[in-house]
């Protein structure tokens, strides 16, 4: 099932300086509630500037879903430095409201008022709040507000260069395919290991018959004794399968062509929701499969950044692939800031991986596969003995074997880059996280459900969320001076004035004639 890569990893041994330069960046949400655990109800501060054009600061789906946005960098002190001081701003200046830590809102009831998120009067920022109309009627409001940690990962371009001439491929973007395909078929260990959604409330359990396969904790919040990550099952942050959408990442202009057609095409499920309410107000940019580019919630997207007036489809279709986007992390609980620098040094090394190890193309078939391991792990991934489809003979080996055997190559791998920086950082991490397969105990997942039964759900959250937020607001900032930061937002508000004014066309024919991001 896995490929021997000893040749592979000794070349890299022979030329390690070509992975010196990994670039990373990291997009964190967070909902904002109140000291009593209930949402915030107030719109995006003022004061910490406007959601439209600020830098680093923006909201995603709600008015109080908050999401924080790095540049990147190949160094991760300052990335995560970078991140708290994000994270410090907005605690000064939000003292009466904390943060919540947890991907699932635990703390939403019956009573709570969710406002999506809004942009201003241009029409880019009508657009944005458009299209957050649109995922409301088609996927409903609350589990928009399921939040997650998106992790932007490059190899160097020197890497690149010789990976191409040593394996024949014919681009960096045949690379990152490379690289998105084996992330399918193996990325389930990224919930097994760091997944801390193993509960959910019972506004998510719509579905009747699968309710009655959950246990309840005394704060109502149900579970499944073995789950991971339940944020990525379908009662959570999921919409299109990407395989009706014939998606299979088997190079870029196949999948460009898929996005494309699914841009362009109406589907029955949403022209009956319509364009306009019963008052006549438009409540989803288009009636087709998928709104815009970003509508497709995957586990992994390929990504490039885009130019002025460009589109995400323009910039891959020119330029190619620049980057991957990982999808997959839940928030992490136990970091102050969501994510921490062990999960980012075992990130790297399994992504160097699957770059390193072959990739045959992908079908239907392999990808209902990849799609049944992934859901094992998701429902009961620490269930004693779990074991993992390895081909289409329904054969199986044991999560422990396989992580094992993942885990020798990411050490090799380890050893290459912690040479590069004359440290031990990455074989530390391996041998820190490898132990989590054979006791699944110390997996986050695991320590979250702990918490839940013997504390709950709620009250875990609200114990964080106050303990992050003395943090903040005792730290003073490392990266981002307070001058910086409040220029930052007079900056924001001014230009998001400035596209008011500049707007020439109606509403109406700027989402007909444009496709700006959203």
């Amino acid at each position: 099932m896995i490929q021997d890569i000893s040749e592979k990893i000794s070349w890299l041994k022979q030329n390690p300086r070509i992975l010196k330069g990994i670039f990373r960046g990291i997009e964190r949400e967070t909902l904002r509630i109140q000291k009593n655990g209930r949402f915030s109800e107030s719109s995006h501060p003022n004061s910490i500037g406007s959601a439209l054009t600020h830098k680093w600061i923006t909201t995603d789906f709600a008015e109080n879903l908050l999401e924080f946005i790095t540049p990147s960098s190949n160094n991760i002190n300052y990335l995560l430095s970078f991140l708290k001081d994000i994270h410090c701003f907005v605690a000064s200046k939000t003292q009466n409201e904390r943060m919540w830590p947890f991907s699932i809102p635990y703390c939403y009831d019956d009573k709570t008022n969710i406002k999506i998120a809004q942009y201003g009067s241009s029409n880019l920022g009508r657009k944005k709040t458009t299209y957050r109309m649109g995922l409301k009627a088609r996927y409903g409001d609350l589990k928009n507000t399921i939040s997650g940690i998106h992790y932007n990962f490059s190899l160097p371009l020197n890497f690149w260069r010789h990976w191409k001439e040593k394996n024949k491929i014919d681009s960096i973007s045949s690379g990152y395919l490379n690289l998105i395909r084996n992330y399918y078929r193996f990325g389930w260990i990224i919930p097994y290991l760091f997944g801390a959604s193993p509960a959910i409330t019972s506004h998510f359990l719509k579905n009747k018959q699968k309710i009655h396969k959950f246990k309840k904790n005394k704060d109502n919040i149900y579970y499944l004794p073995w789950s991971t990550a339940l944020r990525l099952s379908d009662m959570g942050y999921t919409n299109t399968n990407i395989m009706d959408l014939n998606i299979t990442f088997n190079n870029l202009n196949s999948y460009l062509k898929s996005l494309q057609y699914a841009m362009m095409t109406p589907s029955k499920k949403f022209i009956e929701i319509g364009l306009q309410d019963i008052s006549g107000n438009v409540q989803q940019l288009n009636t087709n499969i998928l709104q815009i580019e970003n509508e497709l919630y995957t586990q992994i997207r390929p990504k490039r950044t885009p130019y002025n007036g460009e589109t995400l489809i323009e910039a891959l279709k020119k330029r190619g692939i620049e980057y991957v986007e990982i999808r997959s992390l839940d928030i992490n609980p136990f970091s102050s800031i969501g994510i921490d620098k062990s999960q980012i040094l075992l990130l790297d090394l399994f992504l160097i991986w699957c770059t390193l190890i072959d990739s045959p193309k992908m079908n239907k078939s392999d990808f209902i596969l990849t799609t049944r391991n992934w859901e094992k792990i998701i429902f009961e991934g620490r269930k004693p003995n779990q074991k993992i489809y390895i081909n289409q003979k329904n054969e199986t080996k044991t999560l422990v074997e396989i992580g094992e055997t993942i885990f020798q190559d990411l050490n090799n791998i380890a050893y290459i880059l912690d040479k590069i920086e004359n440290n031990q950082l990455y074989q530390e991490v391996c041998e820190k996280i490898i132990s989590f397969f054979k006791n699944p105990d110390l997996t986050y997942s695991a320590q979250c459900l702990k918490y839940f039964l013997e504390i709950g759900a709620k009250e875990t959250g609200l114990n964080f969320s106050n303990k992050y937020h003395e943090e903040f607001i005792n730290k003073s900032h490392k990266i981002l001076h307070q001058t910086l930061l409040e220029n930052e937002v007079i900056h924001s508000h001014e230009k998001q004035k400035i596209i008011e004014q500049e707007d020439k066309i109606s509403f109406e024919d700027y989402i007909k004639n444009k496709n700006y991001p959203c």
